[in-house]
């Protein structure tokens, strides 16, 4: 019997189902945690909570005292589907290879497109403490781990196929959903047009019907509209091999004996060939039928699923039916995630380029702030991750929440995530020292453009009773909001403190505008820190409205402020608005500040 965990979080709930489930099933083995990723291009953030969903309920399982392992399978044995944009289009020739046989995009330092994709993501992880057990999918294939799995499952592969049968579109019977995109058909076409395969000697070229058929059930592993190993031939197969004269998967198996567990096939290549499964290594389970075999291979008591896998009739559903009519298991525990999309950007996709990675967004966040981003949210929730200048209010936000755990008044969940963004059960992340505002240290590193001494002198001033002596200190926070403003925000948009006086502007003020700008000017040196200047130019307006300081502020006053505002942005930086005029201020300093102001 397990207890119930006292927070109110949805990790902690998962934890106790999982824990409940996994005591029914095995009591006393390692409770098992899975994910799945394919590294067929960039890894972007919106798979991540494909692997931080199962990692923190397995996070939770760990600091509660249970043996707990978190599989990642890394999906490299499935197919190269199709060229990304900015690829030399000659990489058309290894559409249908295993991702691990297909060389890496040109300059890479990797062997492989499928290492080329994994090791950002590996690093990713590392960064955000998210310890798995990875699982090569090629290695599984090309050992021979799966052998007994693969001959049990093409015995009973009228079963399977019945079991397939109930989610088929009628009349149409898988075809639609093992169809090729269009852009792959094309490059396939181009590749045809290019590069005409070699045919192996004595081989016969496969007709035009079994080119089109190959084509149509090569639709690969892992998406939404996954073959299902229906299609032409002489009746339904679960396993599809990889030819061995193309290494491509546009093969059609064409008979198979289950006594001599000899296989038949040919390929759209012109090679035909007979192997004997029980000793062949080269070719995989159809996505619908690899995955509920996996669950059963491994044990997996809990992996969540996307929106696409988790409609009716997709891989989760029928795997489902599968895992427990054909393999006698169980299927996992699987919640369904919800998309994780970018300000301003639309729905992710890994098969479109310029799609932003962990690793691009742990280059201007640090590694708690997002991981609480995906603890935070159940995963059927959407939410969107802030490369622009939504991430100050993010990070705003996120220090808040520090200070109300610090006092102790963060309500539970909130406290739950906060503590699971900060450390796992193994250890402490790191974080910075003095986590100064983010949009302080991005109003800096703006008008310093980076430069340390300036950017050191400026920090120090902040607070002088409690002075930053070093930058390490504010690291890596000052770092992040540093690549922030070099790599998001646009050239037009950084801060440009002027080189000299606008003369023009300051002949042309008034007198209630001079006044303003004295008043400031004479305070400056005894508001020179940041909560100082803060009191001081907001002061200014109220001063000469003949107000006390801690005035509240009213409709007129606050109209009184934003022109003030409005002047000191104009003679600083030439513009409307600009960082917070406190950090401006200090960024600039005193000396330069009474130039561009007094003239």
């Amino acid at each position: 019997m397990v207890a119930e965990s006292t927070e109110a979080d949805w990790v902690s709930r998962f934890a106790d189902e999982v824990i409940a489930e996994a005591e029914r099933r095995a009591p006393g083995k390692p409770i098992v945690c899975a994910s799945g990723l394919s590294p067929s291009g960039p890894i972007h953030l919106g798979n991540l909570r494909e692997v931080m969903t199962p990692h923190l309920v397995a996070d939770e399982i760990r600091r509660r005292g249970y043996d707990c392992v978190h599989l990642l399978s890394w999906d490299d044995y499935d197919r190269f589907r199709k060229v990304p944009a900015g690829i030399d289009p000659s990489w058309s020739e290894h559409i249908g290879k295993p991702l691990t046989s297909v060389p890496a995009p040109p300059g890479s330092e990797y062997t492989s497109w499928a290492e080329h994709f994994k090791a950002p993501m590996v690093a990713a992880l590392e960064q955000l403490g998210i310890e798995v057990h990875p699982v090569s999918q090629t290695l599984q294939y090309t050992s021979g781990a799966y052998r007994e799995q693969i001959l049990f499952a093409m015995r009973e592969r009228a079963r399977i196929d019945a079991v397939l049968g109930r989610y088929r579109t009628k009349g149409k019977p898988a075809k639609a959903a093992a169809q090729q995109t269009q852009a792959e058909q094309q490059q396939l076409e181009q590749q045809k047009q290019q590069k005409p395969q070699k045919q192996q000697k004595g081989a016969k070229p496969a007709d035009a019907a079994d080119v089109a058929a190959a084509e149509a059930a090569a639709e690969g592993s892992g998406a939404a509209g996954e073959d299902d190993g229906s299609g032409a031939g002489a009746g339904y197969f679960p396993y599809k091999p990889y030819c061995s004269f193309c290494d491509r998967d546009f093969t059609t198996v064409t008979s198979y004996d289950d006594a001599t567990t000899e296989l038949a096939y040919r390929c759209v290549c012109g090679h035909s060939e007979t192997v004997r499964l029980s000793e062949h290594n080269r070719g995989k389970l159809v996505w619908k039928v690899d995955w509920p075999m996996r669950w059963a291979y491994e044990g997996v008591v809990f992996e969540p699923s996307g929106v696409d896998h988790s409609t009716p009739g997709s891989s989760f559903t029928v795997g489902g039916q599968l895992v427990r009519e054909i393999f006698g298991a169980e299927s996992p525990i699987g919640p369904m995630y919800a998309f994780v999309g970018i300000s301003g950007m639309a729905k992710m996709s890994s098969s479109k380029g310029g799609v932003p990675t962990p690793e691009d967004a742990l280059q201007i966040m640090e590694a708690p702030l997002l991981r609480w981003l995906y603890a935070r949210r159940k995963p059927n929730q959407s939410f969107k991750i802030a490369f622009d200048q939504e991430i100050q209010r993010l990070y705003d936000e996120w220090d808040a929440l520090g200070r109300r755990i610090a006092d102790g008044s963060a309500q539970p969940a909130d406290a739950a995530a906060y503590r699971r963004a900060v450390s796992t059960a193994a250890a402490e992340l790191p974080r910075t020292p003095r986590p100064l505002p983010y949009r302080t240290l991005a109003s800096v590193v703006d008008v310093t453009t980076g430069h340390s001494e300036q950017t050191l002198r400026i920090l120090r001033d902040l607070d002088p009773e409690n002075p930053i002596r070093s930058l390490d200190e504010v690291r890596p926070r000052l770092d992040r909001a540093e690549c922030w403003i070099r790599t998001q925000v646009p050239a037009e948009q950084r801060t440009r403190v002027r080189e000299e006086p606008d003369g023009e502007l300051l002949a042309s003020l008034g007198e209630t505008e001079r006044e303003s700008l004295r008043l400031l000017l004479d305070g400056l040196d005894d508001h020179w820190s940041l909560d100082g200047l803060t009191t001081l130019v907001y002061g200014v307006p109220k001063i000469q409205a003949g107000l006390p300081a801690d005035a509240k502020p009213t409709p007129e006053l606050k109209t009184a402020q934003r022109t003030f505002f409005a002047l000191l942005y104009r003679l600083l930086v030439g513009g409307d608005t600009g960082p917070r005029l406190p950090t401006l201020l200090l960024a600039v300093g005193a000396d330069r500040v009474r130039k561009l102001l007094a003239g």
